[in-house]
């Protein structure tokens, strides 16, 4: 259920203009560690099977920025420190094409099937702030 609702906030927020949704993604430019924690590999499954399996059920598109930014919320409510990446790419027919993924330490939650077709443009991190309660909703 949380997964339900966070990609619904998300896609609201992607709705709007990126540069007034883009503040609260993190640091931009900035990066979280590589490291991974063993203590969130339970966690990191659990969130990465919740987001994919919700995107699919969701009467609105949840798409690769929607998933990101939704796994970026579960983990940053948990205190986990997660790095969100924008990318570009062209396509077949050298239209410029967009996708986003989500990673903590050397997990990816999502995106990452198709990360490396593409080469980042932006990056936002979230640091690990356990108890954090920004404003996302």
């Amino acid at each position: 259920m949380e997964a339900f609702l966070f990609l619904g906030a998300a896609k609201l927020k992607f709705r709007r203009e990126f540069a007034k949704v883009a503040p609260e993604l993190g640091r931009k430019t900035d990066e979280t560690s590589f490291q991974l924690d063993e203590r969130h590999v339970r966690t990191l499954k659990h969130i990465r099977s919740a987001i994919n399996i919700m995107s699919r059920h969701t009467p609105w598109d949840s798409k690769c920025m929607v998933q990101a930014m939704a796994g970026m919320r579960m983990l940053d409510r948990r205190g986990i420190p997660c790095t969100l990446y924008l990318g570009t790419a062209r396509d077949e027919f050298g239209k410029l094409i967009a996708h986003a993924w989500l990673r903590s330490g050397t997990f990816y939650i999502s995106g990452h099937e198709v990360m490396d077709q593409f080469v980042v443009v932006e990056k936002f991190a979230k640091h690990a702030h356990p108890g954090r309660s920004e404003r996302f909703l």
